[in-house]
């Protein structure tokens, strides 16, 4: 099988990698996740207006360029390799997919301002399993009364709209609805408390509390959402698969470099042969991580068991892989791989933390297990 991408594909991974190159500074941006607003908001004007990656898997109709798993896989390695915390994932991949997928005139519409970089759209939903979705919305007149919580709701400090999962009123235990609002974390409507913080590895995020939402008829997005959020919870895990790939991939250089440089003894570490040995077993998990990335991509497009299948097998096999790399390179750095003054921490923090979203490396490992028995 051919793995090479094509002359666009690799137009588009080159002229990201040069945006992230020139414009994307990692002291900067953590300083915008720890004192500022949490992301800059004129990388991501330029994602839109110059690269346009903000619609790169959405179809033309939309005013999107029409890729694929293959493009996402792309961006999202190249937003891994320069440990972007802008809401990439949450809006574009999870956020999108759900909308295009519902379809309508305000699903239609919202998806044009995704690609114009005007709005952020946080899921609310994000739940391993959909048997542990709390939240009930009952009919209250022509309104929906939404009542529950959702916990870690990533860049809802960010978002212009939140897509909310709940249950109906007298719904069977499989069936989820999806609704659409505008939100404003500064200001949020009656019936929301939000609670704000920073994670590990700088991203934003939300607790919120729903105690009588009230939302119009029109928000019902989707009466019976349980596919499509299986689908993007898929899409989302593989997108994070390849973003651990691309962190990995610049970890491992940066190791390799740091040995060459680092003296001990009078020589570089890097001729230590217990040294070389664990190098080369970062570059082996590394290869079987690429591996796995190519056969989540490559199945996202299939039936719903083989994709959950492929994309199990991905997650679990890159949530190991990333836990070994990042580990043994802080190990190679010493006591200055932690610190905040050198690059290889806050990579460390980013792949501690993608083991853990959509699913951790057990779920799926759990997954994979009932998928394959007979």
């Amino acid at each position: 099988m051919d793995f090479n991408l094509s002359k666009e594909q690799e137009l588009l991974r080159d002229g990201l990698g040069k945006f992230l190159a020139s414009r994307y500074d990692l002291e900067k941006s953590r300083t915008a996740a720890k004192l500022g607003p949490g992301w800059q908001p004129e990388v991501w004007r330029g994602f839109a207006d110059e690269l346009g990656i903000l619609g790169a898997a959405l179809p033309e109709s939309v005013g999107g360029i029409g890729g694929g798993p293959v493009e996402l896989m792309v961006i999202a390695e190249e937003l891994g390799r320069a440990l972007v915390i802008e809401p990439f994932i949450d809006t574009v991949v999870l956020a999108a997919g759900l909308l295009h997928r519902a379809g309508g005139p305000a699903a239609t519409a919202l998806l044009e301002r995704i690609i114009e970089g005007t709005a952020i759209v946080a899921l609310a939903g994000t739940e391993a399993d959909d048997h542990q979705v709390a939240t009930r919305a009952v009919r209250d007149g022509s309104d929906w009364v939404l009542t529950g919580a959702k916990a870690v709701v990533v860049a809802a400090p960010l978002a212009t709209h939140l897509l909310i999962t709940a249950r109906g009123e007298g719904d069977e235990q499989e069936r989820l609805s999806l609704f659409l609002t505008e939100f404003d974390p500064a200001a949020p409507p009656p019936g929301v408390t939000v609670h704000s913080y920073r994670t590990i590895d700088d991203r934003r995020a939300a607790d919120l509390m729903l105690d009588g939402l009230r939302l119009p008829a029109g928000a019902l997005l989707d009466g019976d959402a349980r596919s499509s959020l299986a689908q993007a919870r898929d899409e989302g895990a593989t997108a994070v698969c390849a973003e651990a790939v691309g962190a990995m991939r610049k970890v491992l250089s940066d190791t390799v470099e740091y040995c060459k440089q680092r003296q001990q003894f009078g020589q570089p570490i890097g001729n230590f042969q217990v040294l070389q040995h664990r190098m080369v077993d970062m570059y082996m998990e590394l290869e079987q991580a690429v591996a796995a990335e190519y056969l989540a991509v490559l199945n996202l497009q299939a039936e719903p068991h083989v994709r959950a299948r492929a994309v199990s097998a991905a997650k679990a096999t890159i949530g190991r892989a990333a836990r070994f790399v990042g580990q043994n390179a802080v190990q190679l750095h010493g006591g200055m791989g932690m610190t905040e003054e050198l690059a290889i921490g806050h990579y460390f923090k980013r792949l501690t933390a993608l083991q853990y979203e959509f699913g951790t490396t057990d779920f799926h490992r759990a997954r994979y297990a009932k998928l394959t028995r007979p």
